[in-house]
């Protein structure tokens, strides 16, 4: 479903744009849909009243949680259930964030990633995106999204734009702190500048190499990570915040010396932020993360040389993290069950 087609709804009830804005914020902030509607200032029409039940029934409809899975972190991965009984991943990350999924699969393919592996099932909707940020708000604070978990937002562009004006206007969230995760793609830099509310973007980028990067991401576009980065200062210098720049750490890949090097030529004097992730394993997949003093001497040597680079903890370690993997054993545990 789409947020245009639940105005839609609320509208052919009897909302006025005062009603329409109060029932788009309790759902945003995991509240029940009345919880203002019987106040003398709220004034809701009895015809839109009579049809709150029903209203509701759509909503909690579009998403629900099928299964938890808390970490010793404080982070707990959401296995979240969709009308049509697909499944996505959603993240809640200490101490406010969360992270949502943008399409059931991904078709970018990236070669250490378990989303990918099937491919593309389909795009989620407007609303089933924003649902994932009231479920997880229903649980705990939320003052930030991450557009970082299962599938591309640059192939789900309408949707996930949508979701994003909402959650900046009617959610209350900072616009700096709703965050479009991208391996890149020229719409994007077209679109996001076009915005009511404009979000940080994050930048795949996991390599200085282009060669590499086409072998680690093999159905991303094809854009040389200099171009990249160029597309991304343009868009930090208009909207006044940095890109955060994303390197999954892969042992004997991407952690080299010479990769080090080409970090420095890439992004010295840029308006950005390096963010080195430590890989989180992934059944079936013999990638590695590099030691924690390598990560750490890494970090350190980037720093001293101008590049502020943070070397971020990978949340659910402990709870198989990695985007994909909740949905991949529920899967398979279905198979085995009808098998």
């Amino acid at each position: 479903m789409h947020i245009q087609t639940l105005r839609e709804l609320l509208r052919s009830s009897g909302a006025r744009p005062r009603h329409e804005a109060l029932l788009l914020r309790a759902w945003l902030q995991g509240l029940a849909l009345d919880t203002w509607a019987h106040k003398p200032e709220s004034a809701f029409p009895r015809s839109l009243l009579a049809a709150l039940p029903e209203i509701s029934g759509v909503i909690a409809g579009l998403a629900r949680i099928h299964t938890t899975h808390a970490g010793a972190d404080d982070s707990e991965r959401l296995l979240v259930q969709l009308a049509d009984g697909q499944t996505v991943e959603s993240v809640l990350l200490p101490p406010a964030g969360v992270c949502v999924s943008t399409q059931v699969g991904c078709a970018v393919g990236c070669v250490f990633c378990m989303t990918g592996r099937d491919g593309l099932l389909r795009q989620l909707g407007s609303a089933e995106i924003v649902a994932q940020v009231a479920l997880a708000r229903a649980r705990r604070s939320v003052r930030r999204v991450v557009f970082m978990g299962m599938g591309e937002p640059a192939h789900n562009l309408d949707n996930v734009l949508e979701a994003i004006e909402l959650l900046g206007t009617e959610g209350g969230i900072g616009h700096k702190e709703l965050v479009f995760s991208t391996v890149g793609d020229r719409r994007v830099f077209e679109r996001l500048p076009q915005g009511l509310v404009k979000p940080a973007l994050a930048l795949s980028l996991h390599t200085s190499k282009a060669e590499l990067r086409a072998q680690l991401l093999p159905r991303a576009p094809r854009i040389d990570p200099a171009e990249l980065v160029e597309l991304g200062e343009a868009y930090a210098r208009r909207t006044t915040y940095p890109i955060q720049y994303q390197w999954t750490l892969l042992e004997g890949v991407n952690d080299s010396d010479d990769e080090l090097e080409g970090i420095v030529k890439l992004l010295s004097g840029k308006y950005a932020v390096l963010n080195f992730i430590p890989y989180n394993s992934v059944d079936g997949l013999d990638f590695q993360r590099p030691s924690v003093e390598r990560a750490a001497e890494m970090a350190r040597w980037l720093h001293q040389r101008g590049v502020l680079t943070k070397l971020r903890r990978s949340a659910g370690q402990d709870i198989a993290g990695a985007c994909g993997q909740l949905r991949a054993r529920r899967i398979a545990g279905k198979s085995r069950s009808e098998a």
